[in-house]
């Protein structure tokens, strides 16, 4: 039923939890099928898999799409999906698939996307020129690909560039590269056939010039596809949509919806043709944001409420570590550190996109009656860029701005304002522009949509891909979505309203800890959250690793990032701890990229890492000090887990981590998974096995609140109710869910030890409880203490016995 759980409008398999598979060549849908027994045990009610269409080869996440018309043979095809749903459906449970509507790939044979093949070979008279997100005045009406190592003129010189054929027809072809000739215009020296072709090779580093597609991000291998065209949302979805339509697919999940020109008409689209399938959005919110009331969605993917968990869990010791971190890195502030790297990630990543913008912007100024430079423009424009604090404003063309997009852009302006006050005139203009959708100009229209899709990207690449990977005050708050500024405010009530806010809107919409995109898993953040509690042994192991850093002339913040790194994910390899530091110091753009690696600094960077792991003093430390927060750990660790697995919406458990999982950002997160050993460990417990250390509490407490979910669908569906649970103590923080069932943790249970609970109790309603965690009884009515609800585990989930 609609009010009860989420299952779609065609009354199929009820959705209460999802499992995210990570689907490649080595693990399709086969290898998922031979796991749907042991996830139906586990209380799964839906997998939740990575994109299914087919991918570049030797893809290991799906999302480089290059066929729209075929299940991924590399998965095992469409047959293997239908399989795959036949042994789900025989276990009660359905599937939920990834969508990327956003981009395909742009493979080095590009016949491989076909659409693709046929706009380089006929430019704009194919058929499938609209498909592509294109500025075609730019290039003298081609499109302009800088895929060469080198400039054009170097690449022939060096004989590079071949003539060759393909499927009895000519083209060009570049080492593995594979590119058409038109027809009738083959003949002469590969300089004379290029400049003949409705595409301007290039070298990469002349994207400026070249790159006129619009791309997903900065990744110049991915190129936008129009979706807001019915015509091309027709070929890229025909698949998805009838895989739901004969009741093998289920719901979806959309990869980035900003990017798109309209996201509510996409998501209107998406509604209509599946007659009102389940649908969640990878939308990130920040701060007190909130998804469009108007959206066709049942809500996000949970970055948000990673946001809230992780803030209510924070730990108390947030003035010691800031000091510390001052001591490291100074006394700049987050928001500086944010500025800094929107104008490189602006400037440097996504210059091709601003570039455009400002050529839209001269012309949709001079059409509204005003004669700026292009350079005026480009200051404006990049001004307002670099202030944004959300992902997207939603304007629509044909509509009048809402009050919360009016206010975004304003924001925008303001801030570009205060800081660049002489750009007056011109961010006046800018700001009039970006709000006029109603426009009859279409360069005017053009830059409407544009400037909102380049906002997306200034934001992940200047925030989530830089100054998280620069600004280390404490890691585990650099989430995705995060805040890291939560540490100054470690505040439960962030999560009550939230998750008030989620039950009143979207009760329906999923929640996670941990996904393929998070820049470490939730066991990673857990220990780390347990670990900042202990301010002074923080400090002490700190010292250890700076002084190493200080021979090894390594700078402080990157050592810092180190230190924090090692405590987390402890224990580590130092082949993933290299791969991880590779990343984060590329990521960081500081002292190496990935354009442009420093091989001495990064090799002294890996002689820490090293020096961290080996030496007995820094490792035995680091090891002493993690075994001896290991009952922290298990609070925190299964705290969040619990309070993620109750709340509003449906929980996403992301592969393996039903048990302890210590991930880095990917792909260190896609590593396989040992679902044998989880296999083995559910029976026992499930046959009265004891529990024996993390990993055993960690399964159990996951599987009891999902088979719970799964057999009490109601208390967790739509109608559910929410509301806090007054615990009169700092040290606990839970809630009530159709006052049938409370969720009780434990908070800061490193400082619970010296504080004591002082008699901490709840009171719970009239009735008879029950602990589904441990078998205890309650009766209602009395205050139970928190000592005596959280003896055996940190964590207790109570449900009232009907009557």
């Amino acid at each position: 039923m609609a009010d009860e759980s989420p299952g779609d409008a065609a009354g199929r398999r009820p959705l209460t939890s999802t499992y995210r598979l990570q689907l490649h060549a080595g693990f399709g849908f086969a290898a998922a099928a031979e796991n749907v027994p042991y996830l139906a045990r586990l209380g799964i009610s839906h997998l939740y898999l990575s994109p299914v269409l087919q991918a570049a080869a030797g893809s290991t996440h799906g999302y480089d799409v290059l066929d729209h018309t075929r299940v991924s043979d590399d998965l095992g095809g469409e047959a293997g999906l239908v399989s795959l749903a036949e042994v789900a459906h025989e276990h009660a449970m359905g599937i939920v698939v990834d969508v990327v509507p956003n981009h395909m790939s742009i493979p080095a044979a590009t016949y491989l996307n076909r659409p693709l093949w046929d706009v380089l070979r006929l430019g704009r008279d194919s058929d499938a020129a609209a498909w592509f997100d294109i500025d075609w005045d730019l290039c003298g009406g081609k499109l302009g690909l800088p895929l060469l190592g080198a400039p054009l003129t170097q690449t022939l010189e060096a004989r590079e560039l071949t003539l060759g054929e393909h499927g009895g027809q000519p083209v060009v072809r570049y080492h593995d590269h594979v590119f058409p000739v038109a027809a009738g215009t083959g003949s002469g020296t590969v300089d004379d056939v290029l400049a003949r072709q409705h595409y301007q090779l290039a070298g990469w580093r002349e994207k400026d010039e070249v790159l006129n597609y619009r791309r997903f991000f900065d990744i110049d291998t991915l190129i936008a596809v129009r979706v807001e065209l019915a015509e091309v949302f027709d070929a890229t979805h025909a698949v998805l949509v009838d895989l739901h339509r004969r009741g093998i697919v289920d719901g979806f999940r959309i990869d980035h919806p900003d990017g798109l020109a309209d996201p509510e008409h996409y998501l209107d689209q998406l509604r209509d043709a599946t007659n009102g399938a389940w649908v969640v959005v990878e939308k990130i919110l920040q701060h007190d944001e909130r998804l469009p009331a108007s959206w066709a969605t049942a809500g996000t993917t949970g970055y948000d409420a990673i946001r809230v968990v992780q803030q209510a869990l924070a730990p108390p010791s947030g003035a010691d570590l800031d000091a510390l971190w001052r001591a490291v890195d100074g006394a700049e502030p987050l928001e500086q550190t944010e500025l800094v790297a929107k104008n490189l990630a602006l400037y440097e990543l996504l210059r091709p996109e601003l570039l455009r913008l400002v050529r839209r912007a001269v012309t949709a100024a001079r059409d509204a009656g005003h004669e700026v430079s292009a350079g005026d423009l480009e200051t404006a424009l990049g001004a307002l860029l670099v202030h944004v604090q959300v992902y997207r404003a939603y304007v629509r063309l044909g509509s009048q701005p809402d009050g919360q997009a009016v206010a975004q852009i304003d924001a925008q302006h303001a801030g570009a304002l205060a800081g660049q006050p002489e750009l007056a005139a011109s961010l006046d203009l800018v700001r009039s522009l970006l709000l006029d959708a109603t426009t009859k100009s279409a360069a005017g229209r053009d830059l409407v949509v544009r400037y909102q899709q380049v906002c997306g990207p200034v934001m992940a690449k200047g925030v989530e891909d830089t100054t998280f990977y620069r600004w280390h005050r404490f890691v585990a708050l650099n989430e995705v979505g995060g805040d890291p500024a939560a540490l100054d405010e470690p505040d439960p009530q962030a999560l009550h309203t939230w998750a008030e806010g989620q039950s009143a809107t979207h009760p329906l919409g999923m929640t996670t800890l941990s996904t393929h995109d998070t820049k470490r898993g939730e066991d990673v953040r857990a220990q780390l959250l347990a670990a900042g509690e202990d301010a002074d042994n923080w400090a002490a192991m700190w010292s250890l690793v700076r002084a190493q850093a200080v021979e090894l002339e390594v700078d402080e913040p990157t050592a810092y990032l180190l230190m924090q790194t090692l405590v987390g994910a402890w224990p580590i390899s130092l082949e993933r701890l290299d791969a991880y530091l590779e990343k984060a110091t590329r990521e960081a753009k500081q002292f190496t990229t990935w354009s442009d690696p420093d091989d001495d600094y990064e090799q002294n960077v890996y002689a820490l890492a090293a020096h961290c792991l080996g030496d007995d003093l820094v490792a035995g430390a680091l090891a002493a000090w993690v075994d001896n927060l290991a009952s922290s750990v298990r609070a925190v660790t299964l705290g969040s887990k619990l309070v993620q697995l109750t709340l509003p919406g449906v929980p996403d458990v992301y592969q393996g981590c039903e048990t302890v999982e210590r991930f880095l950002v990917d792909p260190d997160n896609r590593r396989p998974v040992d679902f044998g050993s989880r296999r083995e460990r559910l029976d026992r417990l499930d046959s009265g096995g004891p529990r024996d250390g993390l990993d055993d509490d960690k399964l159990w407490v996951t599987s009891r609140a999902l088979r719970l979910r799964r057999d009490e669908a109601q208390l967790f569906g739509a109608a559910s109710t929410y509301r806090p649970l007054t615990t009169a103590s700092a040290h606990a923080v839970g809630f009530i869910r159709g006052e049938r069932l409370v969720t009780l943790v434990m908070r800061w249970p490193g400082w619970l030890e010296r504080d004591g609970w002082a008699g901490a109790a709840i009171a719970l309603p009239d009735g008879e409880w029950v602990d589904v965690l441990n078998g205890r009884r309650y009766t209602g009515g009395d205050e139970v203490q928190c000592e005596q609800l959280l003896a055996d585990l940190p964590v207790a989930l109570l449900l009232r016995e009907s009557e």
